[in-house]
C-alpha cells in the first residue's frame, strides 16, 4: 500500500507543476507593470485658492457678492464704513491747501521785494540812494527764497498725507483681485471685522486652467520626466470610469510625507515628492478642484503573452 500511495502523491504533484506553467501573472502586477509609475492626486489651480480677509479693522457697510457668483478683477465684493477714512482725507486736503496758499504768498512777497531791491540797487548806482538800503532789500530777496524752499517742503509732505488718506479710503472697498469664482462668503452686511481676529472673508477660486498635484513615491521619480504623457482619472465617486490625458509640468525636488493617503500608519510612513501635471484639453466642469485623481504616468505597455508549459 506504501508504495501505491507515493506514486500516487508524485502523480499529483507532477500534474500540479505542470498546470502551473500556464497560470497568468495577477491582474494588479500586469496592471503596475504597464505604466511607469502610478500616483494619487489631487485637482488644483496655480496657487490655489485665493483667501481675503479684511485690510483694515470696522464695520461692514455691504457685501455686493454671494456663493457661486462669477467676479471680475477690480470688482467690489465688500466695504467697509468709509467716515473714519473720509474724516482722515479731509483734514489732508485741507492741510495741503493751506501749505499752497503759504506758498503762494512767498511768491507775492517775494517778487515785490526783488523789484524794490533792484529800484534801490539802480539808485545806489546813480546816487540817489544808500547802498545800505539796496543790501537790506537784497538780504530780504534771499531770505523769502529759502522760506518758499521750505513751503516747497511742506507743500510735498501736505500731498503724501493726502495721497495716503486716499490710499486709507480705497483700503475701505474691497475687490476682486482676478478673475475668479465665490466659493466661499464668511461677511454679512452690519459686523465688525478685524484683521487679528476671525477668518477670511472671502475664498475665491481662480479662473485659471486646473492642474493636478500628485505624490509621487520616492522610489518612481527617477521613471518619471517632465513633459511624459499621463493619463488622470477620477479616484473614486460618480465619475471614476473617466479619464482626461495630461502631462508633467513641474518634478518637485523635496521628499516629505503623503497628505493623501487615507491610513494614518500609511501616511506617515509613505515618502512623496510633489509633482505637477496639466491637462492636454479643459476637462469637463463635473472635475472640480479638490477633488481626488489617480494618476498613471508614461503609455500603458502592451501585455506580454502568457508563457505555455513545453
Amino acid at each position: 500500500m506504501k508504495p501505491l500511495r507515493l506514486a500516487a502523491l508524485v502523480a499529483a504533484l507532477l500534474l500540479a507543476a505542470g498546470c502551473s506553467h500556464d497560470s497568468p501573472p495577477p491582474a494588479a502586477t500586469s496592471t503596475t507593470a504597464a505604466y511607469a509609475a502610478v500616483a494619487r492626486g489631487r485637482v488644483d489651480v496655480e496657487g490655489g485658492l485665493l483667501v481675503l480677509g479684511t485690510p483694515r479693522d470696522g464695520t461692514l457697510t455691504g457685501v455686493a457678492v454671494h456663493e457661486g457668483d462669477r467676479v471680475s478683477k477690480g470688482q467690489v465684493l465688500a466695504t467697509l464704513d468709509p467716515a473714519p477714512a473720509q474724516l482722515q482725507l479731509q483734514a489732508a486736503e485741507a492741510e495741503l491747501a493751506q501749505a499752497k496758499a503759504q506758498r503762494q504768498l512767498l511768491d507775492g512777497k517775494l517778487a515785490a521785494v526783488r523789484v524794490q531791491a533792484q529800484r534801490l540797487a539802480d539808485a545806489a548806482k546813480a546816487g540817489a540812494g544808500d547802498g545800505q538800503s539796496a543790501d537790506a532789500a537784497a538780504a530780504s530777496a534771499n531770505e523769502l527764497v529759502a522760506q518758499q524752499a521750505a513751503a516747497d517742503a511742506a507743500v510735498a509732505m501736505a500731498t503724501q498725507k493726502r495721497d495716503e488718506a486716499r490710499y486709507e479710503l480705497g483700503l475701505r472697498t474691497l475687490r476682486a483681485p482676478v478673475d475668479a469664482r465665490v466659493v466661499r462668503v464668511a461677511a454679512q452686511t452690519g459686523a465688525s471685522v478685524s484683521t487679528t481676529a476671525g477668518g477670511p472673508l472671502f475664498t475665491l477660486l481662480p479662473l485659471t486652467p486646473p492642474i493636478v498635484r500628485a505624490e509621487l513615491s520616492e522610489s518612481f521619480v527617477d521613471a518619471v520626466k517632465v513633459g511624459m504623457p499621463a493619463t488622470v482619472s477620477a479616484d473614486g465617486g460618480g465619475n471614476s470610469s473617466q479619464s482626461w490625458p495630461a502631462h508633467v509640468l513641474r518634478i518637485g525636488s523635496v521628499v516629505g510625507p503623503s497628505t493623501l493617503e487615507d491610513d494614518p500608519q500609511l501616511r506617515a510612513n509613505a515618502r512623496t515628492v510633489a509633482c505637477v501635471l496639466a491637462f492636454d484639453a479643459p476637462p469637463p466642469a463635473d472635475v472640480r478642484v479638490g477633488q481626488r485623481v489617480l494618476v498613471r504616468f508614461g503609455a500603458p505597455a502592451a501585455a506580454a503573452a502568457p508563457t505555455k508549459a513545453r
